[in-house]
């Protein structure tokens, strides 16, 4: 499912227990980090066990099935087989266990008998020098008791503050703040209660996960792109006639953005501890509203390496797989930066929340005309401008005011100095 996915939730099995399959036939359906991907069988033969049910969150690695290969089998089931035999956990300590041996490290405060522990989960455990034991006792906020990235960090920061015979388990529990969450009431057949589906639920973990982790700062500019939006409307037309490819302004700000990447690369990067880890490849993920309503941000990959035409046909694509669901999971993957353009729905600027792990946001407001002071040959005057505003949340702990403020005015600059005699 790619190297950065770690988990998936089954969504619907199409075969039962005892159904005969084809090789290559679709067996079930999962998703992983909100793209839904169909998952063919490995051999022709019969189903004898389905281990795993719908809306089960399970590690990559991980047994969910049993065929009994009656006919042709992919060499990559062959491979797989041999690594996936059932495991019992022994006494070796987290680092000398293989990657087959790790994935069958049960949750022993989950409600589910049959919840595992992710792969993420033991790296960080391993990392912290955490023994298995500790890590099992962890109690987990996740779906059905599953322990999540942020419960271990939790966990660790209590744990180190904790008194000696305190029991570690107890020092999760320990709350914060004495504050109590107000109860929500309601009045039934007359407000309307709605069960977030299984996106919005990540999106809403992956936001609150980013604010806990990064102090948020948010610094503004505002722009002229009169000449932007000029040579735009201009050449929306002929460019689609001699490219075949629609001008929006989305890959104009994707080409801007590169550009200011290349000149402050200490935006492009991720925290890792402590350790900043610079990204050499740009890959720009835009923010897309899908129509049900949530957000997905796929991929331009490379957009410093790419022209114009490239990075339209790119944005194009990406957004009309976006709005079919027909996303594949590298296209969602590997974003360096992201940019949202906030400015669609008609808002005038915002303040974003960084993509996770990545250290900057950029914000692009709505563009209105109006009438500003300007200078010319003659003096200042007054003209009608298309103006817009930019806002970029950064991350305070790898990125501070100057290298955020050069990197937004870099951008800004790209958007403002644009040339109006640009060949498409």
């Amino acid at each position: 499912m790619g190297e950065s996915i770690t988990e998936a939730a089954i969504i619907t099995w199409f075969k039962s227990v005892g159904d005969t399959i084809e090789i290559d036939e679709v067996l079930l359906e999962v998703a992983t980090d909100k793209v839904d991907s169909e998952v063919p069988s490995p051999c022709t033969g019969i189903i004898k066990e389905i281990l795993v049910q719908a809306n089960d969150v399970v590690a990559i690695g991980s047994i969910i099935a049993v065929i009994e290969a009656t006919g042709e089998v992919s060499k990559a089931a062959i491979q797989s087989s041999n690594k996936g035999k059932t495991l019992q956990r022994g006494s070796l300590p987290l680092g000398e266990m293989s990657k087959g041996q790790r994935g069958q490290l049960k949750i022993q405060n989950s409600p589910n008998s049959d919840a595992f522990l992710s792969p993420l989960v033991l790296k960080i455990a391993q990392q912290e020098n955490l023994s298995l034991e500790e890590v099992q006792r962890i109690i987990g906020t996740g779906a059905e008791g599953r322990i999540r990235k942020s419960d271990v960090f939790n966990y660790i920061k209590n744990r180190k503050y904790a008194l000696p015979s305190r029991p570690q388990a107890a020092a999760v529990q320990t709350p914060k703040s004495t504050y109590n969450a107000p109860s929500i009431k309601f009045v039934a057949g007359h407000d309307t209660v709605i069960e977030m589906d299984r996106m919005r639920k990540m999106i809403a973990d992956h936001m609150v996960y980013s604010k806990h982790t990064s102090p948020h700062v948010t610094a503004y500019i505002e722009v002229d792109v009169t000449n932007l939006v000029n040579w735009r409307n201009a050449n929306k037309v002929p460019f689609q006639e001699k490219h075949g490819e629609r001008l929006t302004f989305t890959p104009l700000f994707v080409e801007a953005v590169a550009n200011a990447i290349k000149e402050y690369p200490g935006i492009n990067a991720s925290i890792d501890g402590n350790k900043i880890i610079q990204r050499k490849d740009i890959n720009v993920g835009m923010a897309t509203a899908l129509p049900s309503g949530n957000l997905i941000v796929p991929v331009v990959k490379n957009a410093d390496q790419k022209n114009l035409v490239e990075i339209a046909g790119n944005v194009n694509d990406l957004a009309n797989k976006s709005r079919t669901n027909n996303l594949k999971p590298e296209e969602i993957q590997g974003g360096t930066f992201t940019i949202s353009n906030v400015g669609t729905f008609g808002s005038l600027m915002g303040t974003p929340i960084i993509n996770q792990p990545e250290v900057a946001i950029l914000a692009i407001g709505i563009i209105k005309k109006r009438a500003e002071v300007i200078t010319t040959k003659k003096g200042d005057e007054v003209a009608i401008r298309s103006m817009m505003y930019l806002s970029l949340s950064f991350d305070h702990r790898a990125v501070d005011g100057f290298l955020g403020g050069s990197f937004l005015r870099k951008v800004g600059d790209e958007l403002e100095l644009f040339d109006i005699n640009r060949k498409i």
